[in-house]
């Protein structure tokens, strides 16, 4: 039996990702920018191409178009062909355009004809939005072992972070006996990563079965534990969500660490490198004589004659002499001016920092974000898309710079910690 051709991909990639904050407000979850060159759905992507899969659905929903440029024709991940090809499945709305999905199972059921349209043994349903190394001809292949009729990916937790996840209690054979959906007081620890495996017509009869079950965690998995076969499939290996902006800084950190786990290059991590002539169309990275580096990510088309230190840069990102950046996340095309600090920053595309102003100003990490206490945190701030930071400003911790932010915003020189900035001045 060839595993590999035999099993269609749905790929989620529609959710807002409202915890990203602003680095999702032009964009959808599973195309922010990470680890400099990349983008967060080419993980997913890349395991499909890696594991020798053919079809692949991706099911979009939230301001999808940055991530449709990206995704092109497939061809970035060998998925387009005659025998292959990446079909990007728009929101399907129910009787009122309000009516977005529910949640995961809901977005599969809307999409229930693609899976008609695609005769397969088994489905394979993902999140685009996870950062990991997985060949899922394995996991296919402990499915069909299993007779099963729907595998989970899991994976061991802290006992003190799954509550995040749905949890699983199975038996020696990894056979699920018993669920908790995000548990507050767990009994296992072995926690559920948001990708399963279905014999693609028990998908079919579950998703006709349960019209009202909006959700695989929260509806269609637990009839399948009580009431048929499902198993669990563990993983071993680097995984991670990064739907909030803490663990997105600490994935994106990992990279820098070389026993993090993670490596993108030793992966087959692949991108859409002609999207927006983001790679092929910049020049080799140059250092100027003042440059200083320390464990820090620099691609191409990026001009250094500052400090860098553990840092991730994104093309074309500009650092000036005199110029400090430390702790930070600085996307495509980012210029930080003369005798700049940035510290303990995620910068979207295009930010400047004017001359001499210093982000990440003192060491009061502690107050968080009075506009979004659960976002940030841990001293981290944001600045957002094209925002302009005029010379000679203070920003402190855990602030927010709105996206397209010009000077004219700017009534002080000075933004305290915990503080947001709008485009129109008003500070919260």
């Amino acid at each position: 039996m060839n595993v590999r051709a035999e099993a269609l991909v749905l790929l989620l990639a529609g959710g807002v990702g409202s915890r990203l904050n602003v680095l999702v407000q032009n964009r959808a979850k599973p195309a922010v920018p990470f680890g400099g060159i990349y983008r967060i759905i080419d993980f997913s992507l890349s395991n499909i191409a890696n594991s020798g899969l053919k079809k692949v659905g991706v099911l979009t929903q939230y301001k999808p178009l940055s991530l449709m440029n990206h995704l092109g024709s497939g061809e970035a991940w060998d998925l387009n062909g005659r025998s292959r090809g990446v079909k990007i499945l728009p929101p399907r709305t129910g009787a009122k355009d309000s009516d977005w999905y529910q949640g995961t199972a809901d977005a599969v059921r809307r999409n229930i004809d693609f899976i008609r349209a695609n005769p397969s043994d088994d489905v394979l349903i993902l999140s685009g939005d996870h950062i990991y190394h997985m060949d899922f001809t394995a996991m296919l292949a402990f499915h069909r072992a299993k007779n099963a009729d729907v595998t989970v990916a899991m994976m061991v937790v802290p006992l003190n972070e799954i509550h995040q996840f749905g949890a699983a209690i199975v038996d020696d054979e990894k056979r699920i006996i018993e669920w908790e959906e995000k548990p507050t007081e767990p009994r296992t620890n072995l926690a559920s990563m948001g990708i399963y495996v279905f014999n693609r017509q028990y998908l079919l009869d579950a998703l006709e079965r349960d019209r009202a079950g909006v959700d695989f965690g929260m509806h269609v998995l637990p009839h399948a534990i009580a009431h048929h076969d499902a198993y669990a499939y563990p993983f071993h290996g680097y995984w991670r969500d990064v739907g909030t902006i803490q663990a997105y800084w600490e994935a994106n950190m990992d990279i820098l660490r070389a026993d993090s786990g993670i490596s993108p290059q030793v992966w087959g991590i692949h991108t859409n490198v002609e999207a927006q002539g983001r790679l092929t169309d910049r020049p080799p990275a140059r250092f100027g004589a003042k440059a200083r580096l320390q464990n820090a990510m620099i691609p191409a088309g990026c001009i250094i004659n500052g400090t860098v230190t553990n840092s991730v840069l994104s093309p074309g990102v500009v650092v000036e002499e005199g110029a400090v950046v430390r702790n930070s996340i600085l996307f495509a095309d980012c210029v930080v001016k003369k005798n700049a600090v940035v510290d303990l920053v995620v910068c979207d595309k295009g930010g400047i920092v004017g001359e001499g102003t210093v982000i990440g100003l003192g060491e009061n990490y502690q107050t968080q974000n009075r506009q979004h206490p659960k976002h940030l945190y841990s001293g981290i701030t944001l600045v957002g898309k094209r925002a302009v930071i005029p010379a000679s400003v203070s920003i402190g911790r855990n602030c927010i710079i709105h996206s397209y932010s010009s000077e004219a915003a700017y009534h002080s020189r000075s933004l305290e910690d915990g503080a947001t900035l709008y485009p129109d001045g008003e500070v919260c």
